[in-house]
């Protein structure tokens, strides 16, 4: 299965290198022999020029593009935009009712069977609903076994596994061949890559990543060039990537999909499931979301699982890794790892730990999860200011994603 999952990968690289060119580095280019030599001047020179006015710093545009969309949201409509919601496979056109209440994206849940044709409409029609900023379209499209969108315009990816055997210039290629297709169906957020670290002969084991071949190696060394192609690929095609599952889900064997009290004893905050975060963080120049693990980490916090964490938000990825971008959750709408909570205490508990974006995958539990942050929000000013910047890190995320303009 490894060899032809190997060879599968190889032709798809070939063709994508063809399209794209995956060769090496080539050296700088000389202008010299382009026109031969040039023979000096002997008129007078012309005067100076004026001097330009100085550029405006380069965040600048951005925060102004944040200001204006706060200024065009009220209270809840800020408080909205902190939720990506999930739009059933079977039923999308429950997306545009989602839009209308203001949510800040909608995610393609299920196994959407459209082509990318067929997606690029639907999610023009919703963008064209949104009386706020334009939503982010998030899709699960890692590879293997965790492909959302396989319809017609979508290029069947190989496992990760394959994947991580591959060159990073490859690796890059095949990703933003990706991006491309995500973008002409348009989707702007790839909940992708795994950056979990499966240490070898443990594989079928790791329940939710490991047994599904999601994995690029078995050590931080193997998974941050891959994880760190992928990023720069999709964002090279204008897609925002996710690194998931912080701290790491390679060591658990649960599935937090469909198991309760899934623990990592192992994993700290200098762990090499954590390092393989930062190391990626620092090794591209792009801005991808990270994505909380729902799992419990007693080296971490003992008292929290990583979701509702803010010894794993504020102090570890926030603080240890210098993170300052969108901290999403994995699923809090229909995974059993939460389910003991109330549905609503679950989007109030993950901002108060320090998150950013709630990603829920059951439509019907958006209600409940909005009117509980907005009841916390009015009753509670340190929670509201908890909020404030989580609306901020949202928005200007968006700017950078262009989503502001």
């Amino acid at each position: 299965m490894r060899a032809t999952a190997l060879r599968t990968t190889a032709v798809l690289v070939a063709a994508v290198c063809g399209l794209a060119g995956c060769g090496g580095e080539r050296g700088p280019r000389s202008d010299a022999g382009a026109t031969g030599t040039t023979s000096a001047s002997t008129s007078t020179p012309p005067p100076p020029a004026e001097p330009s006015p100085p550029a405006p710093a380069p965040g600048a545009d951005l925060e102004q593009q944040v200001a204006a969309a706060l200024a065009g949201l009220d209270r809840r409509a800020r408080i909205a935009q902190l939720f990506v919601v999930g739009v059933p496979a079977d039923d999308p056109d429950r997306g545009a009712d989602l839009v209308t209440q203001g949510v800040g994206g909608t995610f393609l849940a299920g196994r959407p069977p459209a082509s990318a044709a067929e997606l690029a409409e639907l999610t023009a029609g919703w963008q064209e609903l949104s009386r706020g900023p334009e939503l982010w379209i998030a899709a699960d499209q890692e590879g293997g076994s965790v492909q959302s969108l396989k319809g017609a315009g979508f290029e069947r990816l190989p496992p990760a596994t394959a994947q991580g055997d591959l060159p990073a210039d490859q690796l890059a290629a095949l990703a933003a061949a990706l991006g491309g297709q995500l973008a002409s169906a348009g989707v702007n957020l790839d909940l992708a890559p795994v950056v979990d670290v499966v240490p070898a002969g443990t594989e079928s084991s790791n329940g939710p990543v490991g047994a599904h071949d999601r994995q690029y190696g078995a050590t931080a060394a193997e998974v941050v060039p891959a994880a760190t192609a992928v990023v720069d690929g999709l964002a090279g095609a204008g897609v925002t990537a996710t690194l998931k599952h912080f701290p790491g889900l390679g060591r658990v064997r649960g599935n937090t999909d469909d198991s309760a009290d899934v623990v990592d004893p192992e994993t700290s905050a200098v762990d090499e499931q954590v390092s393989a975060f930062a190391s990626t963080l620092s090794a591209t120049e792009a801005h991808p979301m990270v994505m909380l693990s729902s799992a419990t980490y007693p080296r971490i916090d003992p008292a929290n699982r990583a979701v509702f964490s803010p010894v794993v938000v504020r102090d570890v990825l926030r603080g240890r890794l210098g993170f300052t971008g969108p901290v999403i959750s994995d699923d809090l709408g229909n995974a059993t790892a939460v389910a003991d909570v109330p549905v609503g205490e679950r989007a109030v508990r993950f901002l108060a730990a320090g998150g950013t974006l709630v990603l829920t995958v059951a439509p019907d539990t958006f209600p409940a999860m909005l009117d509980a942050v907005v009841a916390r929000d009015a009753a509670d000013p340190a929670f509201a200011a908890v909020v404030d910047a989580a609306v901020r890190t949202a928005l200007l995320a968006k700017a950078r994603a262009g989503l502001l303009d």
